[in-house]
């Protein structure tokens, strides 16, 4: 044999030994959690037709791998437990430790599922203390969108239990949910937390599921053209990097050094935070400088101190003392920067905020808590700064958004998980669907649907998220699309196996991310324990279930009315009642013998009823016997 049929033998040797180690997907690995009570399906890749081996729990499974080295094993139902290992043996070996079985469930949707606990870190300080439980295991799915075949895997991606940390990263929403359900039924929960900000429901569906929406379906033909991809991300970032270049060439505070301490302000502007620069300059997009001082009486350099500035239209960046302490790209996240040991000092102290608008509307947000604290000291930052602009821009164009385009988060974030058995789903989405609020009474059914028909696992758990209170509260009943989304998620109850947790009363007006993700959590898990784990209250909450006209009043009566918590006689807020003229006005309502009368005295004959039936209903007075708020509806198909 020649020197150079021996090199190419012994290369094709190699490949072949090289193609022979078994790959597994990310979910089979270290420290997973299986589904209980189904049968469990392992898989994964070897050489071409090799033989593969799998030792678990006592038993031997074998198979062998198809032609395109794909293999699949399917292990009996089991009970709960763990931690076990599992060993898989081909031409290699692989051993797989700290496996439990119970109960698994897929988090999903937007930014307020996606949202980490890290975010609230002070809110959930004790939390986070005292997160300490192995059987509570969380798999992050990488992010990412495919446009053409489905993807097989992630990119990346591992099983964490719960500890302080791991906790930061987990989503705020499916660790309180998991928390709940392990305490109230000791039974080991994975979560796999697949959730994207900003992600409308058409991006998380397959394409044979979009047919029956063809502008969709559409889009997710013609964004398979690489060429027509590439073009569009090309322009998107050409865009950006040009506006930004401009921003830093042209800006004269950085050619001034405006961050800097010891610059003289004295002949800005003054400013009133909270507040957008439109009341000064119009609305104009640039970038924009603010700047305040703080006097720090006494200091001991062992506090903690952490800077809060709220929300921003739309980046920033910050700094103490000259010193960039923090920054932050999107205009929806509250900003909470903590400040290195020794940058304050007793005295006055500068603090500088560079902040960018892209589109409209630039400015600090109303609404937020903003304030230095210093151990126990608190500075209050919303008053008066100074401020000056730097460059002003042309507007941002928006961008096209692939990474929201039809089907794109299916095929890169779902796809590689149906074969792995599941529970169920929790959901928290909607607010990227708000702008055709009346769609989603198509869209949301069909995307359930979709995942089930995907898993084949019938028709599983799927419990989501109805949309919480948000914006400005209005002084007299208007049009609502939040409020038009809330109720496509009502209708979408009549699927069977599902649930909806109502959050009407804990969100921000001022924030679309709202802090408390505790309750959110609580009351997914209260929805669980009723249709899944069959524990606590097993009829569905109260819900509007008709309506009569009775002496000029309207008589709302509700399925399961024995459920409400109000006592007779008790006036409820937020209802609102109109004639034949489609005009509704604020109206009196009163709880009385399960039911509850509406009415103005001005319309002598009414015809419909509305209750918070808007974006962000006044406070909220109507609940049910555990302490959930009765879902807004209307009586009206107007």
């Amino acid at each position: 044999m020649s020197i150079k049929q021996l090199t190419i033998f012994l290369g094709l040797s190699f490949f072949q030994f090289f193609e022979a180690q078994i790959r597994l997907p990310k979910l089979i690995s270290d420290g997973m959690v299986l589904q209980r009570e189904t049968p469990i399906k392992i898989w994964g890749w070897a050489a071409h037709e090799e033989a593969i081996t799998l030792e678990f729990i006592g038993k031997t499974y074998q198979t062998q791998a198809n032609a395109d080295g794909e293999w699949q094993i399917t292990l009996p139902s089991l009970p709960f437990g763990g931690p076990y290992k599992m060993i898989l043996k081909a031409s290699n070996s692989i051993e797989l430790k700290n496996i439990l079985v119970g109960d698994v469930w897929v988090a999903s949707g937007q930014s307020n599922m996606a949202y980490e606990i890290f975010r609230s870190k002070r809110l959930y300080s004790r939390d986070i203390q005292n997160a300490n439980n192995p059987y509570i295991r969380h798999f992050k799915v990488s992010k990412g969108v495919t446009f053409n075949e489905d993807k097989k895997d992630f990119k990346s991606g591992n099983w964490k239990s719960l500890n302080p940390n791991s906790i930061g990263k987990f989503s705020a929403v499916a660790h309180f949910f998991t928390e709940k359900i392990y305490e109230e039924n000791q039974i080991p929960i994975g979560i796999i937390n697949s959730s994207v900000g900003g992600s409308p429901a058409q991006a998380w569906m397959t394409e044979s599921a979009l047919k029956s929406f063809p502008e969709y379906f559409a889009e997710s033909q013609k964004i398979k053209n690489k060429a027509f991809v590439d073009s569009i991300e090309y322009s998107d970032n050409n865009l950006r990097k040009v506006w930004r270049e401009n921003a830093n060439t042209n800006d004269l505070g950085l050619q001034n050094n405006w961050q800097s301490a010891d610059f003289d302000d004295s002949s800005w502007s003054n400013f009133k935070v909270p507040g957008l620069w439109v009341s000064k300059l119009g609305d104009k997009q640039g970038v924009f400088w603010f700047r305040k001082k703080i006097f720090i009486e006494s200091l001991d350099n062992n506090d903690t101190s952490v800077l809060n500035i709220g929300r921003i239209s739309d980046a920033d960046q910050t700094y103490i003392n000259g010193q960039l302490i923090g920054s932050t790209a999107h205009k929806y996240l509250e900003r909470s920067y903590d400040i290195p040991k020794h940058l304050l000092k007793e005295g006055d102290n500068t603090i500088v905020v560079r902040m960018f608008s892209y589109r409209l509307n630039g400015g600090f947000l109303k609404g937020m808590h903003r304030n230095l604290t210093v151990g126990n000291k608190l500075y209050e930052l919303n008053s008066e700064w100074k401020f000056k602009a730097g460059t002003v821009l042309k507007m941002l164009p928006r961008p096209y958004q692939l990474h929201w385009a039809p089907s794109g988060l299916y095929k890169n974030m779902i796809a590689p998980l149906i074969n792995f058995p599941i529970k169920g789903v929790i959901w928290y989405q909607g607010e990227g669907n708000v702008r055709n609020a009346a769609e989603y009474d198509r869209l949301f059914p069909a995307l359930i649907s979709d995942w089930r028909l995907q898993w084949g696992q019938g028709d599983f758990p799927f419990l989501y998220v109805q949309l919480t209170n948000y914006m400005k509260e209005r002084e007299t009943p208007s049009k609502s699309n939040w409020a038009r989304l809330r109720e496509a998620q009502s209708k979408t109850l009549s699927l069977t196996n599902t649930a909806m947790a109502v959050t009407i009363d804990i969100g921000e007006a001022n924030d679309i991310h709202p802090k408390n993700k505790k309750d959110v959590g609580y009351r997914l898990a209260s929805a669980a324990q009723r249709i899944v784990y069959k524990k606590g209250r097993l009829t569905p909450p109260p819900a509007y279930k008709a309506m009569e006209v009775v002496d000029g009043k309207i008589k709302i009566t509700f399925s399961n009315p024995n459920a409400l918590d109000v006592l007779d006689g008790t006036f409820l807020k937020n209802f609102a009642i109109a004639g034949a003229d489609k005009k509704f006005v604020w109206a009196k309502a009163q709880f009385s013998d399960n039911s509850v009368f509406v009415w103005n005295d001005s319309i002598i004959s009414p015809v419909a009823v509305r209750y918070a039936w808007a974006d962000n209903p006044q406070t909220i007075n109507f609940y049910d016997q555990i302490g959930m708020p009765i879902s807004p509806f209307r009586t009206d198909t107007w």
